[in-house]
């Protein structure tokens, strides 16, 4: 299934799009009560997934067709920070250090974690705001990300496909220069307008766990990241029972898996993102997140 949050004559509601992708179903009118996709979230937790699917089969008297609505952001705001992934691919790691001219051992023997700060996720097709007036080096990441289905504690990695609802992408913007100025990465990546999400998010069941899904960016056409996430360093079921060892995952919780090779800091020189420019965010089964800078 693919779970979308979308705009109806002015307001927002969490939906199903239907099997053959013409028509979305609203949560409520499948006996869904909900304000949002956190809602829905929470509701599915309760409920289960499997609730969902079957009222999905069961059809729509009220559907809407697909040009009658907005997508926005699947969930346009989360109830907590994101949490993320450095440097979770091999070869992100080693242009990494190049770009901060360090040394690169070859190892990492353990993740990389921060968070990101979304006021609200831009929707699929909305702009990027560039913050132009203090960002210089504006730059892109292709992110699988991972929603958390039901509350997650204390989860052994073998356990781990039973807490996820599903995946949707993530375009982790970064401005390069405020990372490297603060020694963190906290704010350059969460300025207003640095988290476009989408399109939908697609249900755990519809892949093998965990996922090994062909993850791309393109910038005005051309290809930059072209990796898979078979090849995360340390992979969802590791990162779940990792971080629910010493915390609690809620319901709603995004995890964003981390950036194979190809940022724009990896080039030499960088190229860096500047207004006007498109970026594609695309992973194999769920679709492409597009968006342009402003």
């Amino acid at each position: 299934m693919k779970l979308v949050t979308y705009l109806y004559e002015g307001t927002e509601a969490a939906g199903v799009v239907s099997p053959d992708g013409t028509k979305v179903y609203p949560a409520k009118a499948l006996g869904f009560d909900c304000e949002n996709m956190n809602g829905l979230i929470d509701l599915l937790a309760k409920k289960g997934r499997e609730a969902l699917s079957e009222a999905v089969k069961s059809g729509c008297k009220n559907a809407l067709s697909v040009e009658q609505v907005e997508f926005l952001a699947p969930i346009p705001e989360p109830k907590q920070d994101m949490i993320c992934l450095g440097i979770n691919y091999m070869d992100h790691a080693e242009e990494s250090a190049r770009y901060q001219k360090e040394t690169f051992g070859g190892e990492r023997p353990y993740a990389v974690y921060f968070s990101k700060r979304i006021g609200e996720a831009v929707a699929p097709g909305g702009w990027i705001n560039g913050h132009f007036d203090m960002v210089e080096r504006l730059d892109y990441e292709a992110e699988l990300a991972v929603v958390i289905g039901k509350e997650a504690k204390g989860v052994l990695a073998e356990e781990a496909a039973d807490y996820v609802l599903g995946y949707t992408i993530i375009n982790d913007v970064s401005a390069r220069q405020i990372q490297t100025r603060h020694k963190q990465w906290y704010f350059g990546k969460s300025l207003d307008g640095f988290t476009p999400m989408g399109p939908w998010i697609v249900t755990e069941d519809e892949f093998p766990f965990p996922p090994k899904l062909s993850i791309q960016s393109k910038v005005n056409g051309e290809l930059r990241q072209d990796s898979n996430t078979g090849l995360l360093i340390f992979g969802i079921p590791h990162v779940i029972q990792e971080l629910s060892k010493g915390m609690t995952l809620k319901a709603g919780t995004v995890i964003a898996m981390g950036t194979p090779a190809g940022v724009g800091m990896g080039f030499d020189p960088p190229r860096f993102l500047k207004a006007g420019d498109q970026v594609e965010c695309i992973i194999e089964g769920i679709g492409t997140l597009k968006n342009t800078v402003r």
